[in-house]
């Protein structure tokens, strides 16, 4: 480089040459006339010169001359650079050495071919030829010919060739010592390489000058170091000049063969040398012992005979134990290095293989068997390699892990970091299929977490622009700066929504996890249990896509209204179609309504066990037709398919066709007709129309709640409900969010105003008792109040939620929130918060837990790291055990650190049927199944939730890209104009006339255009602790099947009788109740209990309630203490028949008088249409958007007839009564 100086160099400039001042007399400045002037930047133009000018006469701004002297002008620099700092021109000298070095060996082997010792003469003994003969007598040789040893027989074209190449080698050897001359001579004379060089060079030199020499022995072979050595320098060139990085691993090797074959051929040639004054071996006779010797085995047929040969065989081997241990030592060390750092993939490998990049900060043994699970469960992924690139050292679960065949031969580890662009090579990020950039969820600042995949989404976005990302965030204000991925999952944002959805729907995030993990539905197939076979069963339903032109499922439809598609291609093939896609729009619709009509060019998104493409169709017209049998009915149903098992035959979704012009009075209500009560023939259920019609459609829940809440102001329970209005909330907290239409306040709350335990100049509430809430509360137990918390809110106060069943929402923080998170929720109305945690009964007291309906527990962020792994959750899990006891009829809903942990949320230790859930557990993870924990009754019930089920979801949008937009519409999160959502209806008493679930698809389509996706049940089972255990025994199934029948028929008679009780709320009921399961327990058993075990059983009863009595006790007192009233508060003992019901219903309470009593609450996701309906089923369905299409209109409206029109109203007021949002 040049470098700049204000005097002359004396390194540079010659002494010697006389320097003078320029002409300028007010500047003097020194210069070399030897060489050039440089000036820098502009000084040489002409705006340096009027710059010179004008300033050359003040003395106060002086110019100084400023001379850049460029070493590379000198010789010996120009020289360095040629032959040692230029890569390529340096690689091509070392290229040159090593090739006459290897000369100069093979010269050396030539000259040894030709060699003949009889022929041997030397000057010293005046040319007596001494020739030594050996008969086959001799067996010993005493007598050493030392002039066979110091002199040879050497050709003149070979010594003419050895000369010419010594003199090369010799002046390039000087030339090299020369230009790393550094001021001390002898450093460079005794280095090895220089003393080698001038033990084979020099003598031939001489050789030239005086001519009897020529035959002198020269150790040639000697060269073969100096050959070892010009090759290690080369490949250090070769790859410095091609730009790459090298493996040290490969160097290592490559040094320490190239040392073996040194060794051999030194002592090869040197022990054929010295014994042409003994046995005179040959030199193949010589390498032969020097392999035989080197490899330990020595077989004694050939041996030297003489000491100076036997002595250099000790040499070498003193040598090679020196060497070579050093040599294995370092390869040794660098193989460990590399099984830590993981090497590199090559570049052959990803051009003609396909892989995707894993980044992570720290590699856990759960998130990788959740990718790599995930990742190949796919079959067009089987052929893909997975690189994880992470900057810790592997970890010895994830080394044990990765050590499996299945695993090792498709996935590589890779020690490094996304931010070094050498790491990304090693990685081939830029031939990568796709890089999942995964944040550190257990971090205790997520916001810092965050900012490191933030720079490694920048990172790999700027060394490999086409590659795909696929980014995790945490914090939702993060979420922008990585808005150039492709596909980006907040994790705040879906916890958040999933928890509020699950206080409204509940189990949504039950339902979600399963919709996006992929199974193939066989999980507990072989279980004796009933609901384990249908819930595991429907479990494998995932979202697909197909174009309509393209489907057998859909494409008979074109030109069809969409709800007609969902609803027959449900009764015809068992697939649930909810969403569709315009060729022409990105967006994503579900449930657009009967309005769009579909088309060919549409992609239609289905839920089934499988997708359409690994389907097969054997239709019943194809049988008859094989059987010669007439083909009768108009709906000829699928007699085999692979979805399911059974598809519903005509009667299962019957439709009134003989008269569709004149349906019956109350046709399209669910409720049971009072003239079609005692007839015989069943009600029929109105059919969905292929073309809607704008009269047939009800009018949408927005436009009715609002005209009703117009026409209650003078309601006194109304005139608090209407003085809310719609709109957009006005602040959002992070930049990102998608604005959703809400229910708002008029005017912003004051914030004080929204401190719910302390009153203000506004109100002088201080609990929630005084507040006078007409619905029950939903609390939300947080840390501090971050923006995710922003979506919990949101789709509680979404604008198609009906005003008189809004929730307060009431935040427990354990830290106050800031000004700029009020001033985003303070235009909502009915949201509170209010400082405490939930360790506190004080402040649960205080917030109004014995007033709330839900409870989420969300995972707190300083817990989230712990010593232990697994620990993480101990503290959660503790609390919310505690107000399971204390407040058993309230619903808790908990996030989780570690899903593993969920076995312990209302843990029982003497529960044995959850024991026995733990053994299906542990078999369904030694099948392989991705979803083992799905029947621990607290995840089937939807009480607990960990966000690490959701990473998922980012690995399956690299198959499915449209996963995350589903997603996010189902939760609320985005609202795309026309698009549906998702909520939940009840099935009541009235509404099992429907019976069957592909029944309620009818109805639900033709009559207010929804689409059911699952179904929500809960079941009470009542087992003794020996058939607890049996019946989850899968290995032992025999006589099974008469069990699960008295069972399934117990089952049917106790919806029964819970049906006809469900509107008392007297206590004796409940102690009847209680009196007839144990009755028909005691029923059930052959075997009698015993004396001792009834004792045991009172006195654990007994024990029990003096316990619960102890807790309300505790929980009264504190009340009292606080100022609050008791009348709320309802423990166990004093809970209604109604309100145990409807807690067992959601599968929440479990009856502690009875150990052998458990409610079982689960998902069915898109079941059969035969599947029939049992009482409180909550059915998930996803609603038109009620801003989709236009506004019914008036007069059309009243030109119906008085008794349709009449009964389409009353249907519409009905359905939002039952409907539990």
């Amino acid at each position: 480089m040049a470098g700049a100086k204000l005097t002359p160099s004396p390194s540079e400039i010659d002494p010697d040459v006389k320097t003078e001042a320029p002409k300028t007399p007010e500047e003097p400045t020194w210069v070399n006339p030897s060489k050039p002037i440089r000036t820098m930047g502009s000084f040489g133009s002409d705006a340096g010169q009027r710059y010179q000018e004008e300033y050359s006469m003040d003395s106060t701004n002086a110019q100084v001359q400023v001379e850049f002297y460029v070493n590379e002008n000198t010789f010996k620099e120009r020289l360095k650079l040629f032959f040692i700092k230029n890569q390529r021109s340096s690689l091509r000298i070392r290229l040159f050495n090593f090739s006459l070095k290897l000369l100069t060996c093979a010269l050396y082997v030539i000259r040894v071919a030709l060699d003949d010792p009889e022929q041997v003469t030397g000057v010293c003994v005046n040319c007596q030829n001494r020739t030594s003969t050996a008969t086959a007598e001799s067996t010993e040789i005493t007598e050493i010919n030392w002039e066979l040893i110091f002199w040879v027989n050497r050709r003149v074209p070979v010594w003419a060739i050895q000369v010419t190449v010594a003199l090369i080698s010799f002046l390039e050897a000087m030339l090299l010592t020369y230009l790393s001359y550094k001021g001390n001579i002898w450093e460079q004379m005794f280095q090895i390489s220089f003393i080698l060089e001038m033990i084979n060079t020099v003598p031939f030199i001489i050789t030239i000058f005086w001519p009897p020499l020529r035959n002198i022995f020269i150790p040639v072979f000697l060269n073969c170091w100096l050959a070892k050595c010009a090759l290690e320098n080369m490949i250090n060139d070769l790859h410095r000049a091609i730009q790459r990085t090298h493996s040290a691993m490969f160097n290592q090797v490559l040094i320490l063969i190239c040392t073996l074959l040194c060794l051999v051929f030194t002592g090869a040639c040197g022990i054929q040398h010295l014994e042409r004054a003994g046995k005179n071996l040959t030199l193949f006779n010589s390498l032969y012992f020097c392999i035989v010797t080197f490899s330990t085995v020595g077989y004694g047929d050939v041996t030297p005979h003489i000491w100076p040969s036997q002595l250099l065989v000790v040499i070498l081997i003193c040598v090679a134990l020196v060497v070579l241990p050093l040599q294995f030592e370092e390869l040794a060390y660098l193989w460990m290095e590399r099984q830590k750092s993981g090497g590199n993939y090559s570049r052959h490998r990803a051009q003609t293989e396909k892989h995707a990049v894993l980044c992570v900060s720290s590699l856990k043994i759960d998130l990788l068997m959740d990718f790599l699970n995930e990742f190949y469960a796919h079959p067009r992924l089987q052929d893909y390699y997975v690189v994880i690139l992470c900057p810790t050292e592997m970890d010895i679960q994830v080394r044990r892990i990765l050590q499996i065949p299945l695993w090792s031969q498709r996935v590589i580890y890779l020690q490094g970091s996304a931010l070094k662009d050498t790491d990304l090579m090693r990685a081939k990020m830029d031939d990568a299929e796709a890089c999942f950039i995964l944040s550190s969820r257990n971090e205790v600042d997520r916001t810092a977490a965050d900012h490191q995949t933030i720079l490694r989404a920048w990172a790999v976005k700027d060394f490999a622009p086409n590659c795909p990302l696929y980014v995790q965030i945490l914090k939702p204000e993060n979420k922008f700066h990585v808005k150039f991925a492709d596909h980006v999952v907040c994790e705040e944002e879906f916890k958040y929504a999933m928890l509020a959805l699950n206080c409204v729907c509940p189990a949504t995030s039950t339902l979600v996890t399963l919709l996006v993990h992929t199974s193939r539905g066989q999980e507990g197939q072989l279980s004796p249990e009933q609901w384990q076979r249908t819930y595991g069963r429907c479990s494998g339903n995932e979202v697909y896509h197909i174009r309509l032109c393209d489907s057998k499922f859909f494409g008979e439809y074109d030109g069809k209204s969409f709800t007609y598609a969902s609803f027959h291609a449900h009764k015809k093939y068992g697939v649930c179609l909810i969403g569709v896609k315009r060729e022409d729009n990105k967006s994503i619709l579900l449930n657009p309504g009967p309005r769009h009509i579909m088309s060919a060019p549409d992609t239609c998104y289905y839920i089934n066990i499988t997708k359409e493409e690994n389907s097969s169709f054997i239709f019943k017209q194809e049988e008859k037709d094989k059987k010669g049998l007439p083909v009768t009915g108009l709906y000829d149903a699928p007699s085999r398919l692979p979805v399911h098992s059974i598809i519903a035959s005509m009667g299962t979704v019957a439709m009134d066709l003989q008269n569709p012009a004149d349906p019956p009075e109350d046709c399209s209500k669910l409720t049971l007709p009072t003239e079609n009560g005692a007839g015989s023939r069943r009600p029929s259920i109105a059919p969905v129309l292929e073309i809607a019609d704008s009269s047939s459609i009800l009018p949408c829940d927005l436009l009715s709640d609002q005209s009703e809440d117009e026409t209650n102001h003078s309601d006194e329970e109304g005139s608090s409900v209407s003085d809310f209005v719609k709109g957009y909330p006005p602040n959002s907290p992070y930049i990102g969010s998608s604005p959703t239409l809400c229910h708002l306040l008029p005017q912003k709350a004051s914030f004080c105003c929204l401190r719910l335990d302390k009153g203000c100049r506004h109100n002088s509430f201080e609990d929630a008792k005084a507040y006078g809430f007409k619905n029950k509360l939903i609390i939300v137990s947080a840390e501090t109040a971050g923006n995710g918390l922003y979506n919990f809110i949101v789709p509680l106060r979404a604008y198609y939620r009906p005003r008189k069943e809004l929730n307060p929402i009431v935040l427990l923080l354990d830290y106050p929130p800031d000004n700029h998170f009020l001033e985003a929720i303070c235009c909502f109305p009915m949201v509170y918060f209010m400082g405490g945690t939930i360790d506190n009964l004080d402040n649960l007291l205080q917030c109004g837990i014995i007033y709330a309906d839900n409870l989420v527990v969300v995972d707190k962020e300083s817990t989230m790291s712990a010593e232990e792994d697994y620990m993480a959750d101990a503290k959660t899990i503790v609390n919310v055990q505690t107000m399971f006891r204390l407040f058993p009829s309230l619903s808790i809903i908990t996030e989780l650190t570690h899903p593993s942990n969920m076995r312990f949320m209302q843990f029982r230790a003497k529960d044995c049927y959850s024991l026995a859930l733990s053994k299906l557990e542990k078999i369904e993870r030694d099948k392989g199944s991705n979803l083992a924990f799905m029947f621990r009754l607290p995840f089937a019930a939807g009480r607990v939730f960990s966000i690490s089920m959701l990473d998922t979801l980012l690995y399956q949008s690299f198959v499915k890209d449209y996963m995350i937009p589903i997603a996010r519409l189902l939760l609320g999160l985005d609202t795309t104009p026309g698009s549906g959502y998702l909520c939940a209806m009840k099935v009541t008493e009235e509404d099992l006339w429907i019976r069957t679930y592909g029944r309620l698809f009818q109805k639900l389509c033709s009559s207010s255009a929804e689409i059911p996706i699952g179904i929500y049940r809960t079941e009470s089972h009542m087992f003794s602790s020996s058939e607890s255990q049996v019946s989850i025994n899968v290995e032992n199934t025999g006589g099974d099947d008469q069990r699960s029948n008295r069972r399934e028929s117990w089952k049917e008679k106790t919806a029964q009788r819970n049906s006809t009780t469900s509107d008392q709320s007297e206590h004796p009921l409940l102690r009847k109740k209680s009196l007839q399961w144990a009755r028909r327990l005691s029923r059930k058993n052959t075997k009698p209990p015993s004396r001792t075990e009834r004792i045991s059983q009172q006195r654990l009863n007994l024990y029990r309630r003096s316990e619960r009595q102890e807790l309300s006790e505790l929980v009264k007192n504190r009340m009292k203490h606080l100022g609050l009233p008791t009348v709320g508060y309802e423990d166990v003992a004093n809970l209604t028949a109604s309100d145990v019901m409807n807690r067992v219903n959601l599968g929440y309470l479990q009856d502690e008088m009875n150990d052998h009593q458990n409610s079982l609450s689960y998902v069915l996701i898109n079941p059969p249409p035969d599947t029939m309906l049992e009482l409180n089923d909550i059915v998930y369905i996803i609603r038109s958007d009620p801003l989709a299409g236009p506004d019914v209109p008036e007069d059309a409206a009243q030109g119906q007839s008085s008794g349709g029109g009449q009964t389409r109203q009353d249907f519409g007021t009905e359905t939002r009564d039952e409907t539990h949002l």
